[in-house]
């Protein structure tokens, strides 16, 4: 007999109306993500200013609301002014953070339209590395700005008269990092975000400006970092960062997806962290987190050092793991976590989007593919809109070398009360043993089972490739509805997306 988990929905138990930028992504100056990523003129797809339309459908596919750019360690010695204006009167610089070239012709006029073509907004990212407040509040000013001005007439006259309007900044990069070029103290950098933020918010009042927080939860100041550069901007700041990667080095699957466990914890601790700011302040101000780096990261470190060891090359094949089955089901578990705390998490970009540790791939001479791990986030992004609510769960368990006893099943669900459709995203992470899920949805009368999509492979290191798509998924008739008692069967080592529909609309 198969184990059993049980679950409760009910409409009550909600947890917040979800922000559709928590399925937002990222693309930095990094390796290929830019050049020959989404970018290559003379390609048979590239449109008229040489992006390729075969990235651009994959994206809008994804249906990504928002993409943080251009770093990533790459902002940090970032010069705006070298990436506006005409092209071939852009200078060549040395990239300092992946010690490459970098040609800038690509900036943020042409990313602006490539967003655009994308469909989605620019999480713009500022070097306080380097540089500082007066840089900050030059570039907002050529963004954002009408007219009449210094800078937005800069812009103007390099042919783009309407504002850009880019609303969400980012106030540096990982300064907590000593690997970062300008790293600073939690102290210094608390002042230099807040003294920022001030000045920004004077020019444009309208934006949101994200702090950095931790570079991810084993770093030496984790929390304290939080405690001090929050008592520093609390008020004028309106998110704090949060980056995490994960990785199998050891080799054991079990134990790897387990880790969606430490990305909880994580968001559980900052947030504490970040109450505790509040209390401290007597502020009725709530603070929300970016989780705006997180992804799988580990196959291409080998690789990449080979590569960084022969410097300042052009676009260089740089962070391009390849990325199996097991990856996938950790993706999903790890947009489980974050479904779950959508009240505080209100951005999170999947790091990277093309090429860079990414969930599409282009060949250079060819077309664009699908990883495995593009198709959690699809699915999250498509049918994970609407009010997400708390899953009562009750799940067997089984043991892990690194973190104990963990839960077979991990689940989250989203009402979409406009569509009236119910979706359950579930992930069988025991590698063993089939899992019954029994889910009681009483509260959702008139709801059947419209559709159970499973992703699944009998090998964990199953890889997709060009014109090779090994890892994709499937509909299954594995879910009944009775009586207002959901019943799936949700197979061993599994990513599971059951969707419920008011029987009308089916």
């Amino acid at each position: 007999m198969s184990r059993q988990a049980k679950m409760i929905l009910d409409r009550a138990f909600r947890i917040s109306e979800i922000d559709q930028r928590i399925y937002g992504s990222f693309i930095e100056h990094l390796g290929r993500a830019v050049y020959n990523g989404i970018y290559q003129p003379g390609h048979p797809s590239a449109n008229e200013d040489g992006f390729r339309r075969d990235v651009i459908d994959l994206v809008r596919e994804l249906q990504v609301p928002i993409v943080r750019y251009p770093g990533g360690n790459f902002v940090s010695n970032f010069y705006w002014e070298d990436s506006v204006g005409p092209v071939n009167e852009r200078p060549h610089r040395l990239e300092l953070a992946w010690k490459s070239l970098e040609k800038n012709e690509v900036g943020l006029h042409e990313f602006s339209k490539w967003a655009k073509a994308a469909g989605s907004e620019v999480m713009m990212a500022l070097n306080l590395g380097t540089r500082g407040i007066s840089d900050a509040c030059n570039l907002l000013e050529y963004c954002n700005h009408p007219g009449k001005t210094k800078y937005s007439d800069l812009r103007i006259r390099h042919g783009q008269k309407e504002p850009y309007g880019f609303k969400t900044w980012c106030l540096g990069n990982e300064m907590d990092g000593p690997w970062q070029m300008g790293h600073k103290t939690a102290e210094e950098y608390g002042r230099l975000a807040e003294e920022t933020a001030k000045a920004m918010k004077l020019i444009d009042p309208s934006i949101e400006l994200v702090a950095c927080g931790s570079s991810n939860r084993d770093m030496p100041t984790y929390a304290l970092w939080e405690d001090q550069v929050l008592s520093r901007a609390y008020e004028y700041v309106d998110y704090l960062s949060l980056h995490t990667y994960f990785g199998n080095r050891a080799g054991d699957s079990s134990d790897f997806l387990a880790k969606s466990d430490d990305m909880d914890a994580f968001i559980r601790e900052i947030t504490a962290t970040c109450d505790y700011v509040k209390a401290k302040k007597r502020s009725k101000k709530k603070m929300y987190l970016s989780f705006d780096e997180w992804n799988v990261w580990y196959h291409s470190n080998s690789a990449d050092e080979t590569i960084m060891s022969r410097p300042w090359q052009t676009a260089p094949s740089l962070l391009e793991d390849i990325y199996n089955f097991e990856d996938a089901l950790l993706t999903g578990l790890m947009l489980i976590v974050l479904l779950r705390h959508s009240d505080r998490v209100r951005i999170a970009c999947l790091a990277q989007l093309v090429n860079v540790i990414a969930p599409i791939m282009t060949e250079v001479n060819g077309g664009a593919w699908r990883q495995t791990i593009f198709y959690p986030f699809l699915h999250a992004s498509r049918y994970g809109r609407g009010t997400a609510l708390w899953p009562i769960l009750s799940s067997p368990e089984h043991e892990t070398s690194g973190h104990g006893p963990v839960t077979d099943v991990e689940a989250a669900a989203v009402y979409n009360g406009e569509k009236e459709e119910l979706t359950i995203f579930a992930v069988n992470r025991n590698l063993a043993e089939d899992v019954a899920l029994t889910a009681d949805v009483r509260s959702f009368e008139g709801f059947a089972a419209a559709e159970h999509i499973v992703l699944e492979h009998s090998d964990l290191k199953a890889v997709n490739g060009a014109g090779q798509e090994h890892v994709k998924p499937k509909s299954v008739n594995r879910t009944a509805m009775d009586n207002g008692t959901l019943t799936a069967m949700l197979n061993k080592a599994s990513w599971n997306v059951i969707r419920l529909r008011r029987e009308e609309r089916r």
